[in-house]
């Protein structure tokens, strides 16, 4: 009897695995603005994890600030989760219709404003507030940085980009746990110090984008329509219609990756946001240990991510998440029963390798079964409304910390039992992530750069993008002709030899 579909294409066929170039030589033919464009898609997602993260850090101060419980200072958690999904679909459409370059840049400045407001407020419903508008503007910026970054590679470099990439979330952390480290416990603002910090991240991330050209992929779409004789519809009216066809295609295609993501944000943020509180509530360390624990942890990130996007361009992106998602549930005891600094930390190290190690492979993994002319959209959307979803996970750690109680050696009275709260719900969620993974679509190391934008016709109908079957080495992506306008040039050859 045949196994099911979803069994053997798990691995890609041995001919789509082995027709590219050794990745030496492919990582020698990238250009400085290559490189540059995928820096700053980093540097992006990274400041952006900067300025989400200062609020976890941040959760036993701002209690004190505001007189308010955890589980009331975690909402301003849930409120940006939940607007994400307002500024993916805001900025997605932005970019997919507008270009990469300028869309970025005024999603970075309006988070570094939000940013810096956050330091300034007096009132806890200030804060709820201006993390709301926050909310809005972080949702635009993963799509954004992933498809800069990503899009303007050589195919057989995109699985450890992506994996580099996505890490920018883990060492946004790792800069934010540093931070509260060393400068919030030595000035007055304490808190306050680390989202100004932050702001200034942001607002340096977008001046650098600025000094960089746009996208390759609409300075071409740009030069095929000056040739053909300029803009002869207009561009807006196109793009909503492909925008609709889109929508018809692959509908199903957009409720699966939502489920994907909603299941990776809860993998995420289930085993993050709460964990500085965790450390210090449940297992009695000081805020200095708790906040190196979490540095250890973000090590693991990132190397589990840079690892498992490497890996993924040799044995396939969903076999990867599924190796990786396993680690998670076999390191889930070491996460939580410890009692010592060293156990709890290597505990950290090895969930967080496995979390962000599947997280890793996450952006290419959207990017090549995306609709090809909607990649900023559509993986940035599919990603903030899986966050929306997930986006009580912090409040169901405390409040299930809160009904449930332990006892801390050296501590009298009962104090919140968060390990049992997180490897439960890890646990539930590491199996949705397995099944999900399982039973979706892979189209490993396709050519999506070279399909129709969305503001050419066409391009909300067509088909996810071909595999890549080995090609003569391109320094430039602008060599390269997009799939439609080949095929009709090959038609147009056929009806002059006819």
């Amino acid at each position: 009897m045949p196994l099911p579909r979803f069994l053997t294409s798990l691995v890609p066929r041995r001919e789509r695995r082995e027709s590219g170039r050794p990745l030496i030589q492919v990582l020698r033919t990238i250009t400085f603005t290559q490189w540059a464009l995928l820096l700053t898609g980093w540097l992006a997602w990274t400041c952006d994890a900067v300025d989400f993260f200062s609020v976890s850090l941040s959760v036993t101060r701002l209690t004190q600030q505001f007189s308010r419980p955890t589980h009331d200072i975690t909402t301003a958690i849930t409120l940006t989760l939940l607007l994400r999904s307002a500024g993916a679909v805001v900025f997605g459409i932005i970019s997919d219709r507008y270009g990469r370059k300028w869309p970025l840049v005024i999603n970075l400045l309006l988070v570094s404003v939000l940013e810096l407001g956050s330091g300034f407020v007096q009132t806890f419903h200030q804060f709820l507030a201006v993390r709301s508008l926050f909310g809005i503007g972080m949702g635009g910026i993963w799509g954004l940085a992933a498809s800069t970054g990503l899009e303007n590679l050589p195919v057989e470099a995109r699985g450890l980009a992506s994996g580099f990439l996505q890490q920018g979330y883990a060492v946004g952390y790792l800069f934010a746990a540093v931070i509260n480290l060393y400068l919030v416990p030595d000035v007055s603002q304490t808190w306050r110090a680390l989202f100004w910090t932050g702001a200034g991240m942001s607002a340096f991330s977008a001046f650098l984008r600025m000094l960089l050209p746009e996208s390759e992929i609409f300075l071409r779409a740009k030069a095929q329509q000056e040739a053909a004789g300029g803009e002869r519809k207009n561009k807006t009216k196109i793009f909503l219609h492909e925008t609709k066809e889109m929508l018809k295609k692959h509908w199903i295609l957009c409720i699966y990756a939502v489920l994907l993501m909603t299941g990776f944000n809860f993998l995420s943020h289930g085993s993050q946001d709460l964990y500085p509180t965790y450390m210090q509530d449940s297992k009695g360390f000081s805020s200095h240990d708790a906040t190196v624990a979490t540095i250890i942890g973000n090590c693991g990130a990132i190397a589990g991510g840079v690892i498992a996007g490497w890996v993924s361009q040799y044995i396939g992106r969903r076999l990867t998440i599924i190796i990786f998602v396993l680690l998670v549930g076999c390191f889930i005891p070491l996460w939580i029963i410890p009692s010592s600094f060293s156990g709890l930390a290597a505990g950290a190290f090895c969930i967080q390798f496995g979390v962000q190690g599947a997280w890793g492979v996450i952006p290419i993994q959207l990017a090549e079964i995306s609709p090809p002319a909607f990649r900023a959209t559509f993986p940035g959307v599919a990603y903030q409304l899986g966050n929306m979803v997930s986006s009580a996970s912090a409040q169901i750690e405390a409040t299930g910390g809160d009904h449930l109680k332990t006892t801390i050696p050296g501590k009298e009275g009962l104090v919140p039992d968060y390990a049992k709260v997180q490897g439960i719900l890890i646990g539930v969620v590491a199996a949705f992530v397995l099944f999900i993974t399982l039973i979706g679509p892979e189209n490993y190391a396709s050519n999506f750069e070279k399909a129709k934008t969305a503001i050419e016709e066409g391009g909300g109908r067509d088909e996810l993008a071909e595999p890549y079957q080995g090609q003569p080495s391109e320094t430039s992506l602008s060599a390269e002709r997009p799939a439609s306008i080949r095929v009709e040039d090959e038609k147009r050859a056929s009806m002059e030899k006819v």
